[in-house]
Formats: C-alpha cells, sequence, structure tokens
C-alpha cells in the first residue's frame, strides 16, 4: 500500500499486504457470512437434512447441528470466523439454536445489503438493528408463557422439540425422558429459583445395542476397570473412598539418595516399606471403606493388600470424575489417607465392574440422592452414537434452561413471525431511514418460518402470507408452520414449544454480529500465501543443502 506526496511514493504497509476499503470491505463481509449461512440453512427444523464433514485425516462427521458443522469445516474469511463465534457463543451459552442464530445473523446481512445499495449510511442501519433487537426482547418476554417446572410432561415436550431435528427421531420421546430425568436429579435450589450445572450430567457412549438402550445411571459411570484381578468385581451397599493421593510410598520432595551396606538394611528397607503400605491399607479398612477410586496411583503390593482384605479399588481416575463421584455419593474427597475417618465415606447401592461394548467400565448405581449423574449412549454404529450425544447434549441444556428460566415460547417459526410482525409496527412510530433498517429486522426475521417451510417441501410464500394473517388474529401468536402436516397450525396445541432464554440468545447473538460486520469499513490483510511460499522456500533448501 502506497501513498503518493510530492511525486514520491511512501510506503504504510509492507509488500504482500491486501486493502478492501467502503463498499469493497463491506460486500466481501456480507458475502463471506451469508456462505456460512447458506451452509447450515439446510438443516434447520425436523424435515432439514445432514451434512458430511471429512476432516484431513478422514474421519467423517455425519450431523445436521449448526454448533458442530461450523466447528468441523475450517474457516479462513475472518467475518466467516464471526459467524462460526455466533454459533459457539449461542451453543456455550444456551446449549441450543445455533442454527436459528447462523440463519438469522446471515439474513440480517442480507436486509442489510439492501439498504446500503440504497446509498443508507451503515451506522444508521447498525442503529436501526439496534433498536429492533431491544424492541424484539421486549416483545419476547411479553408473549412468553410461564411453565410448571414439576410438569415433567411439558418439560419433555420441550426435550423433544429440541431433538425433532436431530436424526435421533425414531427414539426421541425415550431420550427426551432421559434428559428430563437427568436434569431434575441435578437441579439445586439457588436465591429462590433453580441452579443447573449441566456439567453434572455425564454423557458416556458405547457403540451397540440400540438407542432404546440408552439408560440413566443414578450415579456415575467410570471408563476404568478394577485394577487387581484378586478383587471383588461387585459390591453391594458400597462405602466408597475418594481418594486424591496415591496409595503408595510417598517419594522425596527434594533428590535423595539412600545408601545400602548390607542384605540386612536392604530387607530392613523393604520391611518397612511393606509395613507403611500396609498400614494405609489398614487405615482404609478401619474406616470402613470396601470400595476405593483414587486420582493417582495404587503400589502393586497394596493392591495385594487390598485385594486380600476384600476391597474394589479403582486407580487414576480423572479429576472430573472424582468430583462427579463426591457429588454422586456424598463422599468427600480426602488428599492424606491418614486422614480418612467414616464421615468421608460415599455410599451406593452397588459397584460393579461390567464389560461394555469390549471395554471394562465401573457403574457406581443406586446412589441416595445423587448430585451428578451418568447417561449410557448406546447405538448401532459410531455415528448414530455421536449424533445422540449430540442431540441429547440439546435436550439436557433446554431442559436446564427452562427449569433456570421457566418461560416459554411457540417454536416453529410461530415467534418469529410475531416478531416481525411487532416490530413492522413499532417502525412506524420511528421516523427517517432508521425506520427502513426496523422493517428490514422485521423482514430478517420471517427466514425461520420460510426456512422452516422450504426445508418440508412447502410453498414457503404461501405458508407465510398464511401465518402473517394468523398472527392478525387475537389468539394467533402461537401458529407456526406444521411441517410433518404441511400446513399452519397453532405451536402450543401441538407442544412444540422452545425455552425462552434460547430465542432470546439467538436475536442477542445474530444482531450483534450483523451490526459489528455492518461497521468494518476497512480490510487490511497480510498475504498468507506469501509466508507459505516463503516457508516452503526455506524448507528445500534446508534438504537441499543436507547430506546423508
Amino acid at each position: 500500500m502506497a501513498a503518493q506526496m510530492g511525486g514520491t511514493p511512501i510506503l504504510v504497509l509492507p509488500e504482500g499486504y491486501r486493502r478492501y476499503l467502503g463498499r469493497d470491505a463491506q460486500r466481501t463481509n456480507i458475502l463471506a457470512a451469508r456462505v456460512i449461512g447458506e451452509a447450515v440453512r439446510t438443516t434447520l427444523g425436523p424435515r432439514g437434512m445432514d451434512k458430511m464433514l471429512v476432516d484431513q485425516f478422514g474421519d467423517v462427521v455425519v450431523t445436521n447441528d449448526g454448533a458442530t458443522i461450523l466447528d468441523e469445516i475450517e474457516v479462513e474469511h475472518p467475518a466467516a470466523k464471526m459467524m462460526v463465534e455466533v454459533a459457539k457463543t449461542q451453543d456455550d451459552e444456551v446449549g441450543d439454536g445455533t442454527t436459528t442464530a447462523v440463519v438469522l445473523a446471515a439474513e440480517l446481512l442480507k436486509r442489510a445489503e439492501e439498504l446500503l445499495d440504497q446509498g443508507i449510511h451503515p451506522t444508521i442501519i447498525v442503529s436501526g438493528y439496534r433498536k429492533a433487537a431491544s424492541k424484539a426482547i421486549e416483545v419476547l418476554e411479553e408473549i412468553s408463557e410461564e411453565v410448571n417446572i414439576d410438569n415433567d410432561e411439558e418439560l419433555r415436550r420441550i426435550a423433544i422439540t429440541s431433538m425433532n431435528s436431530k436424526g435421533v427421531e425414531a427414539a426421541k420421546e425415550h431420550l427426551a425422558e432421559v434428559a428430563v430425568k437427568a436434569v431434575k436429579m441435578i437441579m439445586e435450589k439457588e436465591n429462590g429459583g433453580f441452579k443447573v450445572d449441566t456439567d453434572y450430567i455425564k454423557l458416556e457412549k458405547k457403540e451397540g445395542e440400540s438407542l432404546f438402550d440408552t439408560e440413566l445411571i443414578n450415579g456415575i459411570v467410570i471408563d476404568k476397570e478394577v485394577v487387581h484381578p484378586g478383587m471383588p468385581k461387585r459390591i453391594e451397599n458400597a462405602k466408597i473412598a475418594i481418594l486424591n493421593c496415591p496409595i503408595e510410598v510417598k517419594e522425596t520432595e527434594t533428590d535423595a539418595e539412600i545408601r545400602i551396606h548390607s542384605p540386612d538394611q536392604l530387607k530392613a528397607f523393604l520391611e518397612e516399606e511393606e509395613r507403611m503400605l500396609k498400614e494405609m491399607v489398614d487405615k482404609i479398612k478401619e474406616a470402613g471403606a470396601n470400595v476405593v477410586f483414587t486420582q493417582k496411583g495404587i503400589d502393586d503390593l497394596a493392591q495385594h493388600y487390598l485385594a486380600k482384605a476384600g476391597i474394589m479399588a479403582v486407580r487414576r481416575v480423572k479429576k472430573s470424575d472424582i468430583e462427579k463421584l463426591s457429588r454422586a455419593t456424598g463422599g468427600r474427597i480426602v488428599t492424606r489417607i491418614e486422614d480418612l475417618t467414616p464421615d468421608d465415606l460415599g455410599e451406593a447401592g452397588l459397584v460393579e465392574e461390567k464389560k461394555i461394548a469390549g471395554d471394562e467400565m465401573i457403574f457406581v448405581r443406586d446412589c441416595k440422592n445423587p448430585k451428578a449423574v451418568s447417561i449410557l449412549i448406546r447405538g448401532g454404529t459410531e455415528h448414530v452414537v455421536d449424533e445422540a450425544e449430540r442431540a441429547l447434549n440439546d435436550a439436557i441444556n433446554v431442559v436446564a434452561d427452562v427449569i433456570e428460566e421457566n418461560k416459554i415460547v411457540p417454536g416453529g417459526g410461530a415467534v418469529e413471525i410475531e416478531l416481525a410482525k411487532r416490530i413492522r409496527e413499532y417502525a412506524e412510530t420511528i421516523g427517517g431511514r432508521e425506520q427502513l433498517a426496523i422493517e428490514a429486522f422485521a423482514n430478517a426475521m420471517e427466514i425461520v418460518p420460510m426456512t422452516l417451510a422450504e426445508n418440508g417441501g412447502l410453498d414457503a410464500i404461501d405458508i407465510v402470507v398464511e401465518l402473517r394473517a394468523k398472527h392478525e388474529e387475537r389468539d394467533g401468536k402461537g401458529y407456526g408452520v406444521n411441517v410433518l402436516e404441511g400446513k399452519v397450525s397453532d405451536m402450543f396445541q401441538l407442544g412444540v414449544v422452545e425455552p425462552l432464554k434460547v430465542k432470546k440468545q439467538a436475536i442477542k447473538s445474530a444482531s450483534e454480529a450483523a451490526q459489528m460486520i455492518l461497521r468494518i469499513d476497512d480490510i487490511i490483510a497480510a498475504s498468507k500465501m506469501e509466508k507459505e511460499k516463503e516457508g516452503e522456500e526455506g524448507v528445500e533448501e534446508e534438504e537441499s543443502g543436507t547430506e546423508f
């Protein structure tokens, strides 16, 4: 990039840099963002299609989960990366609605491009979008309905809606029931409401059996095996010691040297080591434990003593699993065996080792009041199990969202049509060019019902016209696209509902991403190709200069 001053070029940026200014910068950014939106658009809704993603190592992922698709594809363009961030934020924050958020952001940019072509300044569009998004959140609160979180049937319907578009449709009712039970077990009262930390639901997947064999374990599944063949493989009424320390002789903190000059000294040294290990095992036995889980190692001799005492032991358990074990069994994590007391022990109705799909696994079952649980996901193939995990993850998150903020809105594009109608009414109260931006925001909202109709093989324009007419009626706010019957229906009556939290986050994420992309009028980018070329040349020079 060079500037002219008195006939002499002044270099501002190094050679190889590219610069896009004004309208060109906006056009390339909007195009890149729209490409990302188009990539996931066909996956939206119950009739959405799947994507097959093959990475450079040949690993295959088959899914229609927006966050997974965008996470798997490699994106170079910075504006496209911002769209991927929209999906990630949506997934991290509420766990569902990723495709909706990305499709909405892409449509907002498409509508903004039309306004830019009419000569409307980007800051006016951004200001209009900001006002429209704020109004949309206000309307969402207004049209949402409260849900009784004690009604498991309502929670199941919410979970089923989130899984309707996934490839596990056949078993969606069974999986929804599992998800609801799991969330209900781990939810905790906090400040007059409820808090759900979904990290305490462990999803363990194994190929084999069918999706209907997916089960909820009132406890924890650990992908480990018992350390010694002489130990019991099944213990009922288990008293569990949860350790964060090794059952082996501790090494000195600093480098030390032990000098042994005679066989007697060696014998005494080994005997002392043996005595210390036996003392540790005796301490565990005295506390009343018959099962031991430790994050660290267990000495071979200690394994022998534990087996002799009839104690089941598992070593090198992950830190996250140790924490979940503590919450599930009510046991305390102990960092020194000397401090272990009967009060520190956790309890479980049954601890057993079972072989699942060729691998040994430890099941800690029938915990009294588990605040951490596991779901063992089964399915015919690896791809089915992976998709079931993604579907369950979405279902768990939406149920958690409703329990934390017990409000729902109709699905099937009903809420977007209602928002479009209300935002158009609001636009008339705002004068000037901002009104056009607010109307563009309202028009962009209709992309969701249009996409649902298109993916269901219906005439999108006819469906949207019919929906607009229904929403003009007094009790029409719940009408959306019934893709299974090819008509418009009341989504509340059909039980197609979504958490308010998911919709609010989708609108916030999409509008903020669109606003940020629209504000960019200058792109200064280094050429990666030049760097890569230089790197390759350097490697070639090195190779040519090396002799063997």
